[in-house]
Parts: structure tokens; C-alpha cells; sequence
């Protein structure tokens, strides 16, 4: 597997406790990577290859020292640097700048999130404020809005995480069997993968496919083999519905998307595929 993008969950802790996350990001959520962790995270992705970061969450501005050494460490590498933040520390056009004044000239994207699921509205005060603050200090900028359930259009909700179990019940159903591919991930060769703050690496949200903590991630690119990893290799070979019938799951006659099939699939196999379906955090089982 050929990796050019990491992209490093700086924590699962985030302000809000949106309805539609795919990681259950909570202000009661537990995990965030330290400096020293990210030093070596760095490392490990320069040998892998790696040409681009990413630092989200979460929400990644709430470790604000920790990340801005992070931002400027991994430029200093010679990395294409982004970050993803729901810009809840933009109060005004003038605090967004000096928030962002240590990010000018290293990063390539600041990508902010606005809908009524972090504002209340499709474009709220404080990602307006971030973006032109960003604008102004040359940041390149972009956005991420997601609908409401009751709209189909190409931002629509994907009911993993939370989403699935928050958000299902106001969405239109289609029928199980019609699920024979996963329409938003390629498996067996993804280019980016996400790295959750306990190491591990996950090809999906919520389907590991190794922990740089324990095994270098150029190993893990190396050794991956998606047809025979027990969650990849029936999501290839038929997407969702094969996931269920290759381990005789029972399940509903219609399901809200790809992803909610998928995920709750995945939620009855954690017990047989702890390795692989993990972390709790993934899963909603917070303390």
C-alpha cells in the first residue's frame, strides 16, 4: 500500500458533540496525542513516504501549543500541512488572526466546518470569521457542510459513528441487498489513512489496519493485504451485504446508507475482531 497522506486525529475531544460525527467527538471524550508522540508520528510518515499532513480531531485548536509546534515541526519536514477545525475560536475577524498568525506561510489548507449541525445555520459567524482571517494572512482555505438528513444532495450525511445512531430515524431507507460496495473508501489503496491519538491506523473510521506505536507504519503499508484483513476483504468482495453474510449476521430489511449497514455490521463483529474494530472511542463506549 502506497501512502502519500496521514491524516492525525490531534485528539477525540472537540466543543461540540455533533449528531452527524463519525467519531464520536465529545467535550467527555478521552485520547490526545502528546508532542513527543507526534515527533515520532512525523518520523515514521516521512519514511513511509508520506508527502501530507493533516491535524483534526476532534477538534485540534483545543490544544493550541501542542499543535501549533505540531504545524511547524511537520513544514519544517517538508510536509504539505492542512488543518480541520469547526473554528470555534474565531470570535472576530481580528481574534482569528492572531489564533492563526503562528500558521502563516506553513500551511496549505485550514479547512473550517459550517452547518446547522456545528452552528445552527449553513454558514455560522465564527468559520466566516476564521475564513476571511485566513484569506487575509494568504491561507488557503475550504469548507465542510454537511446536510441534514432530509436532504439528499452531495454533502449528505454518511451514518457511521454517531450519525448512526442519532440521525437514521430521519433519513430515508433503501433496501439491504443493495449495499454491495463501499462507495466512499478504496480499501486497498487508499493514499491517505486516518491516526487516531492511540496509535492507531485506521483505513476507515473504526477499521484498524495496524498501531505505528507498535509496529512501524512502513511496515504497515508494507504488510497490508486488504483481501485477506477479515473487514476489508468482504467489503471488497461485495461491500456491506457481504460483511453480513460472510459472518451470518442478522439484520434489517433496510438500512439508511452504505455506511449504516457497514457500521452496524461491524458494532456485532467488535467481539470477535477486537484487533481490527477498535477503539471504544470509535464506537461510542466513553466512560
Amino acid at each position: 500500500m502506497r501512502l502519500e497522506g496521514l491524516h492525525i486525529l490531534l485528539s477525540y475531544q472537540c466543543t461540540y458533540e455533533c449528531d452527524h460525527c463519525f467519531v464520536w467527538g465529545s467535550p467527555w471524550q478521552k485520547g490526545t496525542l502528546t508532542f513527543e508522540q507526534i515527533e515520532d508520528i512525523l518520523s515514521q510518515a516521512k519514511e513511509a513516504g508520506v508527502t501530507s499532513i493533516y491535524f483534526e480531531g476532534g477538534e485540534p485548536f483545543l490544544f493550541y501549543a501542542i499543535l501549533v509546534k505540531a504545524v511547524r515541526t511537520a513544514a519544517d519536514m517538508g510536509f504539505s500541512v492542512g488543518i480541520v477545525s469547526n473554528a470555534y475560536w474565531a470570535n472576530s475577524v481580528a481574534d482569528a488572526e492572531e489564533w492563526l498568525r503562528p500558521f502563516a506561510g506553513r500551511l496549505a489548507d485550514l479547512t473550517v466546518s459550517s452547518d446547522q449541525f456545528h452552528c445552527g445555520e449553513c454558514l455560522g459567524e465564527c468559520p466566516q470569521n476564521a475564513m476571511v482571517a485566513a484569506k487575509w494572512m494568504h491561507i488557503p482555505t475550504g469548507m465542510i457542510s454537511i446536510d441534514q438528513p432530509e436532504a439528499a444532495g452531495e454533502s449528505s450525511v454518511m451514518y457511521r459513528g454517531r450519525a448512526a445512531k442519532k440521525l437514521t430515524e430521519r433519513a430515508a431507507n433503501h433496501p439491504w441487498g443493495g449495499f454491495e460496495r463501499c462507495p466512499h473508501e478504496d480499501l486497498r489503496e487508499p493514499g491517505r489513512v486516518h491516526l487516531d491519538p492511540l496509535g492507531n491506523i485506521h483505513i476507515c473510521q473504526g477499521v484498524v489496519i495496524g498501531n505505528l506505536f507498535e509496529t512501524p507504519l512502513r511496515e504497515i503499508c508494507k504488510n497490508y493485504d486488504a483481501d485477506v484483513h477479515p473487514i476489508c476483504g468482504p467489503l471488497l468482495a461485495g461491500g456491506p451485504v457481504a460483511l453480513v453474510t460472510e459472518y451470518n449476521l442478522p439484520h434489517e430489511s433496510s438500512y439508511a446508507d452504505a455506511c449504516h449497514l457497514c457500521y452496524e455490521a461491524r458494532t456485532m463483529l467488535r467481539g470477535r475482531f477486537p484487533q481490527y474494530l477498535k477503539p471504544d472511542q470509535m464506537y461510542g463506549m466513553m466512560d
